[in-house]
């Protein structure tokens, strides 16, 4: 007979193998997710062009003020060890939610497994109640020429079809802190909206944080629009910076040294 914890340890693994109801109405391209070993950044393969990751394009573009000031009050070690923390967890966190959506059994018994684990499940109860079904979990995205990307999941949420990203804090977030966050969204929802011939309607953050603080933020219509044409800035702006870098290590010929 079980007890008490293992009953409710058993309810919580039903919980996160409850497969969500998956509708094939498109049938996603496969790319290939490499490393660059020129940058060192990821870059996406799609049929021989090598396209930039929506993530690199932000991170390079981002203002790293706040994250400079943070690492010299905490200390560069301090710092480090948040920063892989943090992404580990959200790896775990990632996977167990991945495992729920695609309905296939999973556990990490890790101490950052059993961390993560509590996180999943609040966003499954919570967040992902209003989805009906979906089209695809972990969802490689390009926009030909462009860029490339990974989204979290595609689906139709309160009946809109929806790009959905899956994130974890160690703190509550305030709306004007996760700007990148709905510029990621956006570029997911063109490149979906170029290839696929779709209209995404929605994004919808869904952040969860260790002690179980769940938030969600979303961005329709007009400001999903507005956060289209800001990421596309973004990405010029990353482009100017990868000319002038190329420009600036541009081995010098002969001739120059004359002029």
């Amino acid at each position: 007979m079980m007890d008490e914890k293992d009953l409710k340890e058993y309810e919580d693994n039903i919980k996160l193998v409850s497969r969500l109801k998956k509708s094939n109405k498109y049938n996603y391209l496969e790319g290939k997710q490499i490393t660059d070993e020129e940058s060192g950044s990821r870059v996406y393969d799609f049929n021989g062009s090598r396209l930039p990751s929506v993530t690199t394009v932000l991170s390079a573009t981002k203002n790293q003020q706040f994250l400079q000031k943070w690492k010299a009050k905490v200390g560069e070690a301090e710092a480090e060890r948040i920063k892989n923390l943090s992404s580990k967890r959200g790896t775990s966190m990632h996977k167990f939610l991945e495992s729920h959506i695609q309905g296939v059994g999973y556990d990490d018994l890790t101490g950052i497994g059993q961390a993560a684990k509590p996180m999943a499940q609040k966003i499954i109860e919570v967040g992902l109640t209003p989805v009906s079904e979906y089209y695809g979990s972990e969802v490689m995205l390009h926009y030909p020429g462009l860029y490339a990307g990974s989204t979290d999941l595609v689906c139709l949420h309160n009946d809109m079809e929806s790009i959905v990203d899956f994130k974890q804090s160690n703190r509550p977030k305030k709306e004007e802190w996760i700007e990148d966050y709905y510029l990621q969204i956006a570029a997911y929802a063109m490149a979906h909206d170029y290839v696929y011939k779709s209209q995404i309607k929605q994004g919808v953050i869904m952040i969860c944080t260790p002690d179980l603080y769940y938030q969600e933020f979303k961005i329709q219509g007009a400001e999903l629009k507005q956060y289209k044409h800001k990421f596309l800035k973004r990405l010029n702006m990353y482009n100017e910076l990868k000319f002038d870098e190329k420009e600036r290590t541009k081995p010098m010929k002969a001739e120059d040294f004359t002029k």
